[in-house]
């Protein structure tokens, strides 16, 4: 008896340090849609970090995983699962080995911060960001196109916002496609869960997510 109360107690011991992981520090993400291919590929599994931006910045080029700000997602329909896999799944999410949630959420890079002012696109057909061009190697653009939007803009970022775009440009309903909705497009730093860090499955594609700096390199300056 004395074993089974020490297995319990383990087993007890070790879900609540999981749930307290899953709800402070990481969680499990996977990917619904092409979006942000060639960097995430459909049903890719991430870890995400959720200490930003709860207690680091959000920083330019994160690939951030938030909630619909509202109007972003098409109404979802309630998946009907047997109860021995609706138990499994719950239990599995607790611990963060599963994301029954991810269907209401969104993964995008990063590409304004408050008040940045961004604007697509230059004789070039790149984007700016506080008249800095970037040079963006993860976009991926259909043959033959010679910008990295087919819509030009011209926005600045407001106040507790970010600007997030799809790496696969073309075929990515991000803030560009959001106008209007009832945050314009803006995602509020509140909404998002957290940054993605690796992708963890499968294995084949395990690899950490590059937020690329040197592409970003003086934009901040540049706000000044």
């Amino acid at each position: 008896m004395l074993f089974i109360r020490d297995l319990i107690i383990i087993f007890v011991v070790a879900l609540l340090i999981s749930f307290l992981i899953k709800t402070f520090l990481i969680r499990s993400f996977y990917i619904p849609s092409g979006s942000m291919e060639n960097t995430l590929q459909v049903y890719d599994r991430i870890i995400v970090n959720q200490l930003e931006p709860r207690f680091m910045p959000i920083e330019h080029g994160d690939v951030v995983v938030f909630r619909d700000p509202g109007g972003w997602l098409p109404p979802q329909e309630q998946i009907t699962q047997n109860p021995i896999v609706a138990s499994a799944d719950w239990l599995m999410s607790v611990v963060g080995l599963s994301a029954p949630d991810s269907n209401d959420h969104l993964i995008k890079r990063v590409i304004g911060l408050p008040g940045d002012h961004v604007v697509c696109c230059n004789a070039l057909g790149q984007m700016s960001v506080n008249g800095v061009p970037l040079a963006e190697p993860y976009v991926l653009l259909p043959v033959g196109a010679t910008k990295v939007s087919k819509d030009d803009f011209d926005i600045v970022v407001p106040a507790d916002s970010l600007w997030v775009m799809g790496d696969n440009r073309y075929n990515s309903k991000d803030s560009r496609y959001n106008g209007e909705t009832p945050g314009k497009g803006y995602v509020p730093i509140e909404n998002v869960v957290g940054r993605a860090l690796v992708i963890s499955w499968p294995l084949a594609r395990w690899s950490w997510l590059d937020d690329y700096p040197d592409v970003f390199r003086g934009v901040e300056d540049a706000a000044q």
